[in-house]
């Protein structure tokens, strides 16, 4: 058995964290999924056995930054699972971990290994709880306090970036950054100190999660009307996109999932 559930943060909260899920499984056997990326770097917390990664080829840690990813990845369960999961915003995390989100690519940073006391602490009280409700609580208490220290200057700039990201799929790196009001290579670095990506490789990603949120809702779209309306040169464009991030062509990854986006459906 199976269950998923989505958190939505405090207000307080909302313009840094896209949402919280629960993840539980408990049936018998091997639960394996795949993967893409979101644009979105995550804060995740086993509370029973953990996933394994076919990517690293181990076990994830049991608890971890799970830095913005490029490409898919295949993870299964090794027995009885459940997971708490934060979402940040796509430009918000630098503010919780303090280090350029860049250096967290394509990885997942055992908490351990940064060495930060309050985050260290914080994985210990979630594990030893016994009740998902307040592990949310403890965690909300733990962001408060780093937005109450911590700010930035680019925060509101970017906010304005992704808006614009997010409604027009092939807005150009030169146009963004005169939504920032930067130069463009002052821009660059901002963005990817701040996202983890390159604007040009952020827009790629939420190219794929928008056509799957149009497959999620209409598996029926010829794939030259989903690579006009996600952006795309054309539709050969779109299914070697396709291909790159989710190891499918568009047609193999609907004869084998569900289409879902991580980014758009929530």
């Amino acid at each position: 058995m199976q269950s998923f559930r989505i958190i939505y943060p405090s207000k307080e909260l909302q313009p840094f964290v896209r949402y919280y899920w629960i993840l539980r499984v408990t049936a018998d056997g091997i639960v394996s999924q795949r993967t893409l990326p979101t644009g979105c770097v995550s804060l995740i917390f086993h509370r029973k056995e953990r996933l394994f990664s076919s990517n690293l080829s181990d076990l994830q840690p049991r608890s971890f930054i799970c830095g913005q990813e490029t490409v898919f990845s295949d993870v299964s369960s090794t027995g009885e699972t459940e997971m708490i999961v934060v979402v940040f915003q796509p430009h918000t995390s630098k503010l919780f971990f303090n280090n350029p989100i860049s250096l967290f690519r394509d990885l997942n940073i055992s908490i351990i290994d940064t060495e930060d006391k309050e985050l260290t602490e914080l994985s210990n009280r979630i594990e030893d709880s016994m009740n998902n409700e307040n592990c949310i609580k403890f965690i909300e208490s733990f962001l408060l306090k780093k937005i109450i220290v911590n700010t930035s200057y680019y925060l509101p700039r970017l906010s304005e970036v992704i808006k614009s990201i997010n409604f027009t799929p092939n807005i150009s790196t030169k146009e963004l950054a005169d939504i920032a009001c930067l130069s463009e290579k002052q821009f660059s670095r901002v963005f990817s100190d701040n996202v983890g990506l390159s604007p040009k490789e952020f827009s790629r990603i939420i190219r794929i999660q928008r056509a799957l949120s149009i497959l999620q809702n209409s598996q029926s779209i010829s794939f030259a009307q989903l690579a006009y309306d996600c952006g795309y040169t054309d539709q050969s464009h779109m299914i070697k996109e396709f291909k790159q991030f989710s190891g499918n062509t568009p047609k193999e990854f609907l004869s084998l999932y569900s289409p879902f986006s991580d980014y758009f459906s929530f």
